[in-house]
């Protein structure tokens, strides 16, 4: 008989870290909803103010001998918010890791323009180039099969909103697609128009449904989309 996993007692909401929201947790995984602006891990200009370095100090809660600490299953560029997974044992993070590109993922972008059809999906091979920009290669063999459905939500005069399924787990790979198809994420810098008057890349993963690593049964974690997105496809790109 499988048993349901028990919602972990976490500590009291003022003592979670600043810049994410604890979706759920028990013994096995942590999830978070991660603001857009905050590094998953660190990297040589921001090392403290990570959602890794920011949970490893949650889950000590202050004991630096502690020995607990979270395992990256995971990441998410840093302009890009919405619900991060992370392990608490190495067990967990193993069968999480093994099976993760079984796993369900659901993205929400406001992209610009409109897609040629509502509903489809968009396939390339993405390669990386000396800038560590990806691009889409016609030759197979130059780079790794991605794939992206998508289904148009809601069109304004400027904008489209799309909910999106990441089949595949490419670097930056929602956003190359977009780009492709002359319908670049509203707010990509590296990929997209240079723009003034915009708050953030309009990107969030809104959604996963994994297989808990100890119930085995499926569990689905849920980030509510910004405001600001809606906001957008209210004013168009007047809105400051």
């Amino acid at each position: 008989m499988k048993t349901t996993p028990k919602k972990f007692k976490s500590s009291p909401k003022k003592y979670h870290p600043k810049g994410m929201t604890i979706l759920h947790e028990d013994h096995d995984i942590i999830v978070v909803d991660k603001i857009s602006g905050l590094l998953t891990v660190g990297n040589d200009n921001e090392r403290d103010r990570t959602v890794y370095s920011l949970l490893n100090d949650y889950v000590r809660k202050g004991n630096p001998k502690s020995r607990l600490r979270v395992y990256i299953i995971h990441r998410l560029d840093k302009e890009i918010s919405g619900v991060l997974v992370f392990a608490k044992t190495e067990q967990a993070k193993r069968f999480l890791q093994d099976e993760w590109t079984d796993f369900k993922k659901k993205y929400i972008a406001v992209i610009h323009g409109a897609l040629s059809a509502r509903e489809g999906t968009i396939t390339s091979h993405l390669a990386e180039n000396s800038a560590l920009k990806m691009y889409s290669v016609t030759n197979p063999e130059l780079g790794k099969f991605a794939k992206t459905g998508y289904r148009v939500l809601r069109k304004s005069i400027a904008y489209s909103l799309l909910e999106i399924d990441l089949f595949t787990g490419r670097k930056n790979q929602i956003r190359v697609h977009m780009a492709d198809q002359d319908c670049p994420v509203v707010g990509d810098k590296k990929y997209g128009k240079k723009e003034t008057g915009i708050k953030r890349l309009t990107l969030h993963a809104a959604s996963i449904t994994l297989t808990h690593p100890f119930s085995k049964e499926p569990v689905t974690f849920e980030a509510k989309v910004p405001p600001y997105f809606n906001y957008l496809m209210r004013n168009g790109p007047d809105a400051r």
